[in-house]
């Protein structure tokens, strides 16, 4: 005996979770873990040689065979400055003059000053370079690293590193849960629940990326970053339990 189809087909319920929502948080939350790896796995020899540089000693204080690996110091004079672009970002660039055989280089400073907003073309600077690298640019008593100082690799990869594992750890948790509101059909997601989760996320991810910018130990960066997830998401399971305990009252 044949059945006549149901006149009046069965709609998702308003305010379930849509099944786009979990694969999108599902994609987000893996492409954001593996770009994290991506970073970790490039960090080991970024922080071999920030150890080097901090290791290194003045060539005035070290032997001949070691001079290739020590931090020298030599004058130059400003030929010109500059501030250009760079993905959005303003760079500011010095012109140098080692006055040797070498034509004149070009290094792109850290920040504005407080060595690059005083030089004018003419001026002697120190130049601080490490394997061949200029690290950093003195005039008089003041100092101003480039952005090619050993070790800043290092950090930046570590702090997004870290902070791309928080938010995409926390994106394959929410997609996670959102397959589980789909499969007991559960419609009510309250708005601070999603909100109070997203500033636990960015507070983590701060704290750790804070971290990895703030102290050169590793283990300090890790242990750092873990108590902050723990205290975060602790606080987050509390006051989400106490919203949810004034709902059902």
């Amino acid at each position: 005996m044949n059945q006549s189809p149901d006149p009046w087909p069965q709609q998702q319920p308003t305010g379930l979770p849509s099944l786009k929502g979990v694969v999108f948080a599902s994609v987000v939350g893996s492409v954001l873990v593996l770009a994290a790896a991506v970073l970790f796995a490039l960090l080991p020899g970024a922080l071999s040689e920030a150890a080097d540089f901090r290791a290194a000693r003045p060539c005035s204080e070290v032997s001949a065979p070691e001079s290739g690996d020590c931090l020298s110091e030599w004058p130059a004079t400003v030929v010109s400055t500059g501030t250009g672009r760079s993905n959005k970002a303003v760079t500011n660039w010095v012109t140098l003059d080692g006055e040797a055989e070498e034509p004149p280089f070009r290094v792109r400073m850290r920040g504005h000053g407080p060595v690059w907003e005083k030089l004018a073309p003419g001026d002697r600077v120190t130049v601080l370079s490490w394997r061949d690298v200029v690290w950093a640019v003195e005039a008089g008593e003041l100092r101003q690293d480039t952005t090619d100082e050993p070790g800043r690799h290092a950090t930046v990869r570590l702090a997004v590193g870290l902070a791309l594992l928080i938010v995409g750890s926390v994106f394959l948790r929410g997609a996670g849960w959102l397959h589980r509101r789909r499969a007991t059909r559960a419609t009510d997601t309250p708005t601070a629940q999603v909100v109070v989760v997203m500033a636990a996320t960015l507070l983590a991810a701060g704290i750790a990326a804070t971290a990895a910018t703030a102290t050169d130990t590793l283990w300090l960066v890790l242990l750092v970053a873990a108590a902050g997830c723990a205290a975060a998401w602790t606080a987050t399971a509390l006051l989400l339990r106490g919203l949810a305990r004034r709902r059902t009252a």
